[in-house]
């Protein structure tokens, strides 16, 4: 697993300018220094000219659609940028500045629910980004080891690993928990006060305030017209830029009180392996006394609610037993070479592969007949090795054989369709022969 990095290698993040690198490592230094210093004066900072440009420029790499307003990022560049970030500038500094409602869109999740994200105004997620910038240094400043999601220089293949190896040094009782609704459940009133350990500044809790009770506007189903929610003491909107580190922060307190003195990472010697609201505890034996710290931590404390469906306890060292994180699959399984041993096997999951095909045959349906080869291979290509970056973690070959062949086995079926007469490839050329030479890539 790559070594955390050093508090100089993830502040000078890729694409920000000298000065607001700087400051960043000057706050983080602080922060790391002094750990219950609380900050007061930040402010400033968020609205000076560099920082807004930084921001703008993380905001228009990332894309996105536009919010209630409609102004999208090619719209503020034809008007121009300097205007634009003039103007947020002017308004943050007069304290006149706020936040519209946030657009409300649904996406698929795994089990077919919908997800609700909400989407800010550019100008929003641009503010976010400055305040994002520079809240983060100091917040990282107090985060454990054992969080891994949404920081900078961290990521889930170190989260895979960290699991990986507390197993395989004998921590195979699993509790791996389920958070229902995690980022609609999280209290306003407990989130802040989370926020006011490390900044007291009013201006920025302020800001951070308004964007949490930001109405959501709800569009309804074949109607013009749209329904515009209050929002409750509850939640931060996925979709928000700076949602994700005040999500990080809310659960940073569970993972703190974990590893106190008088914890489980302690009395239980147990594990904790966190990638924002997923997590693990990992120990030799889960306990009735450890499970039941774990629930009245999380339910009781911090008034979060556990999926009692989906939390479960896994044995690994029992036959059959596996562990789903992340997209992949952990359990033990039968030597290849025959030896009476058994090993960990890391793989890409059920699950993975199923929402793999669906994509596949989603790109090569009928609907995408009109679609020349090149083209549909290049997209093809791209999501392919989006996917074989993120999975290639463990033991992916079979996954990537698998995904291979329903992938030709697409292509064919779409070029079938393209002409009144069946496609056949050249005389003496397969038809995988013929997608290679067009370029198709293999995983």
């Amino acid at each position: 697993m790559d070594e955390s990095p050093t508090t100089e290698n993830w502040a000078l993040v890729k694409g920000l300018p000298e000065s607001v690198s700087s400051l960043r490592l000057k706050l983080n230094r602080k922060a790391v220094a002094e750990p219950k210093f609380r900050f007061y004066a930040l402010y400033d900072r968020v609205y000076r000219r560099e920082v807004l440009r930084a921001a703008w420029e993380k905001v228009r790499a990332n894309d996105g659609a536009p919010g209630v307003d409609a102004v999208t990022i090619a719209r503020i560049q034809a008007q121009g940028v300097e205007a634009f970030l003039a103007g947020l500038h002017g308004q943050l500094r007069e304290h006149t500045y706020q936040p519209q409602a946030v657009r409300r869109v649904y996406i698929e999740k795994q089990d077919g629910r919908l997800r609700p994200l909400g989407i800010p105004t550019v100008a929003d997620r641009v503010v976010q980004m400055a305040v994002l910038l520079v809240l983060e240094p100091i917040f990282e400043a107090d985060f454990e080891d054992c969080s891994f999601g949404f920081r900078p220089g961290r990521n889930a293949h170190q989260a895979l690993a960290e699991i990986r190896g507390h197993i395989e040094h004998g921590y195979q009782a699993v509790y791996d928990a389920d958070l229902q609704g995690y980022f609609d459940s999280i209290p306003h009133d407990r989130l802040l006060a989370c926020v006011r350990m490390r900044v007291v500044d009013s201006s920025v809790l302020k800001l951070i305030r308004l964007w949490l009770q930001a109405p959501v506007v709800e569009p309804q189903a074949g109607e013009v017209e749209t329904v515009v929610i209050k929002r409750s003491e509850r939640g931060t909107p996925q979709g928000g830029v700076i949602s994700p580190l005040l999500s990080n922060l809310y659960l940073h307190w569970f993972d703190r009180v974990f590893h106190r003195a008088d914890g489980p990472g302690h009395w239980a010697g147990a594990k904790l392996v966190r990638y924002a609201d997923d997590f693990v505890v990992l120990a030799r034996y889960v306990s009735p006394k450890l499970q039941g710290w774990i629930e009245a931590k999380l339910e009781g404390w911090l008034g979060l609610k556990l999926n009692r469906e989906k939390t479960k306890v896994v044995k690994l060292n029992t036959e059959g037993a596996s562990l789903e994180f992340l997209g992949y699959t952990f359990r033990y399984a039968h030597d290849r070479l025959g030896r009476a041993r058994k090993y960990l096997n890391v793989t890409v999951s059920n699950k993975a592969l199923k929402r793999a095909r669906a994509r596949i045959h989603e790109m090569t349906s009928h609907h995408m007949c009109h679609v020349p080869q090149p083209e549909l291979i290049g997209r093809l290509n791209r999501y392919l090795g989006g996917w074989a970056n993120y999975f290639g973690y463990g033991y992916p070959r079979h996954a990537f054989r698998s995904v291979n062949t329903y992938v030709r086995e697409r292509l064919t079926r779409h070029l079938q369709r393209r002409s009144q007469r069946p496609f056949r490839p050249a005389s003496g050329v397969s038809y995988y022969a013929h997608f290679q030479r067009h370029g198709l890539v293999r995983l």
